[in-house]
């Protein structure tokens, strides 16, 4: 399967600070300029353009994005490489409600988040589990993984540019140029860090944001990918009841088990 990118990138996608290092030239296929030997290998203005980014987007006080996503994953018995798509939308308000509609080519869910109570809902199975929550977004985002290994997706977008991201992590980080996505215009970075090449397209001007995040992991064999495109709302009407979960009468609740912790092996 896809390994998950460790560091806090949003897949932090990684913000982290230049690491200067000497380069060889050297060249993109895609025609970029090449580097001096003198050059950092981690481009100060690449790392200004990552920090730009999570400072706006720190910003927003409620939005609503959606990621149109793809991920490769590994046949352990022969190795084939399969595709599987996801959509993901998440309905924000900070700085306690959030909600997460995901539907994905095996499994439906969705993720409640008031301030008060956290609820995981499967939609095809009808089971539900509800626990006390924090009461911040942020301090969710950790207890759902610490306490009951629950990752929810995209859940870096709330720690890109804090004090969670790795900051010596990036070992190369370069401008590709302009491109163009869903007729955004935005710029291209390429980066690479150990096991993962990452790519993100940031939009241009005013609204400097995430339109695309390609996630490679390169200590595979097969080099499995993920692919995210993002669509933004950053003026969203939300009804502040769409964070809680109400269950259908269908619905059945079950417990959301903690972590059990695995003792210490003896010498």
């Amino acid at each position: 399967m896809l390994t998950r990118l460790g560091c806090r990138l949003m897949m932090s996608m990684i913000t982290a600070f230049l690491m200067v290092g000497a380069v060889h030239a050297q060249q993109t296929s895609s025609g970029a300029q090449e580097k001096s030997a003198e050059e950092p290998a981690v481009a100060p203005d690449v790392i200004a353009a990552l920090e730009k980014m999570g400072s706006f987007l720190r910003e927003q006080k409620a939005f609503i994005v959606r990621a149109d996503t793809q991920v490769d994953e590994v046949l352990v018995e022969n190795g084939q490489k399969l595709q599987f798509g996801t959509v993901v939308e998440y309905s924000v308000h900070r700085p306690n409600r959030l909600r997460i509609d995901l539907i994905s080519d095996r499994k439906q869910r969705q993720f409640f988040y008031n301030g008060e109570v956290f609820t995981v809902y499967a939609q095809r199975v009808k089971y539900y589990a509800s626990v006390p929550a924090p009461p911040t977004i942020r301090d969710l985002l950790e207890l759902a993984v610490e306490k009951y290994d629950v990752e929810l997706p995209l859940a870096d977008l709330f720690y890109w540019g804090t004090d969670k991201a790795d900051l010596n992590a990036i070992q190369s980080a370069i401008n590709v140029g302009p491109a163009s996505i869903d007729g955004v215009l935005c710029d291209h970075y390429a980066f690479r860090q150990a096991g993962v090449d990452w790519q993100l397209w940031i939009e241009r001007d005013k609204n400097p944001l995430p339109r695309k995040l390609v996630i490679t992991t390169t200590d595979e064999e097969t080099q499995p990918q993920y692919v995210a495109k993002l669509t933004w709302n950053l003026t969203p009407q939300i009804d502040d009841s769409m964070f809680t979960f109400n269950p259908p009468e269908d619905a059945h609740k079950i417990v959301l088990r903690e972590v059990v912790a695995m003792p210490d092996s003896k010498p």
